[in-house]
């Protein structure tokens, strides 16, 4: 979009100043993931720039971090146990987001505000609180699964996780359904009602359609979430359990291993592509709310 012809001066300073202001907000984001992407084929176990790298010699590039994480028995148990925990969580945000949503953009609800802030209060008390709250919660309710239901303790601490980080993806689900349902026709569902169709049917037939990009960019926050997500499973989890960014952790505080940036890198590289799906959901919701241009 371009200036008009006949913008002041005062409007053209304000134009080019503002757009100066957004690239260095940009470059200061980005400078940091700038930087580790390089370091993550450094050839040796360094987490500074060689003089091999800046001379950009081939002979100071490697690919070994990348195959350490591949074949080291610890990165690829972590890494296992977030594609597990990460997609059922995820499942669960989505199924309980969605059906909050839905729910609440009735007129008829009552205290629909106040439902709403306690629903969403996981992504807005400090996640250090939540946690906190989440290993007394979760702590009885695995000895219950243990003592009382006979559960093995290995899988009661998977239900844990995978239930604390439903909790937190939960809100990412309702705020992105409800932002949906703003656009929805309700003459739809009262449309499919009158001619005999029973609310579950006009659900999924009717509304799911319509909604469905907004779920599943809420599921796909929802999975950044929980696959992003360490100080909660610090708490909640043991050592069974633990994640691809909890073995970072461990990394940084207990050896200072190159691998962790071939991680980082290949964590990126995934939040830009869910990322990219996002709003290339985003913009399809718009055109068949008639928001935009087809």
């Amino acid at each position: 979009m371009s200036l008009p012809i006949y913008a002041t001066f005062g409007e053209r300073v304000w134009y080019y100043t503002f757009r100066v202001i957004c690239a260095l907000i940009f470059i200061f984001l980005i400078t940091p993931i700038l930087v580790v992407i390089p370091l993550s084929f450094n050839a040796e176990n360094f987490f500074t720039f060689t003089p091999e790298m800046l001379r950009l010699d081939p002979d100071g590039y490697s690919l070994k971090h990348y195959v350490d994480f591949f074949t080291n028995n610890e990165w690829q148990r972590s890494f296992k146990n977030s594609l597990i925990i990460a997609p059922i969580a995820t499942i669960i945000s989505v199924s309980l987001g969605t059906l909050a949503a839905v729910g609440l953009s009735q007129s008829h609800v009552p205290f629909r505000r106040a439902i709403m802030a306690i629903l969403i209060s996981p992504m807005i008390v400090p996640l250090i609180i939540s946690a906190t709250g989440m290993f007394f919660f979760y702590s009885k309710i695995g000895n219950f699964m243990e003592n009382s239901m006979g559960l093995d303790k290995n899988l009661v601490g998977y239900i844990k996780v995978i239930l604390a980080h439903a909790v937190l993806g939960i809100p990412f689900v309702i705020i992105t359904v409800t932002a949906t349902l703003v656009g929805f026709d309700r003459s739809l569902t009262r449309a499919a009602a009158n001619m005999g169709a029973n609310p579950l049917t006009t659900f999924f037939k009717v509304q799911m359609p319509l909604i469905l990009p907004g779920v599943i960019s809420g599921g796909l926050f929802a999975f950044i979430t929980s696959f992003d997500e360490v100080v909660v499973v610090l708490f909640v989890g043991s050592a069974s359990q633990k994640t691809l960014p909890w073995q970072m952790f461990t990394g940084l505080r207990e050896q200072i291993s190159p691998t962790i940036l071939a991680v980082a890198t290949i964590l990126v590289g995934l939040s830009i592509l869910l990322l990219t799906t996002v709003e290339l959901l985003r913009r399809r919701s718009e055109r068949l709310r008639g928001m935009s241009p087809g």
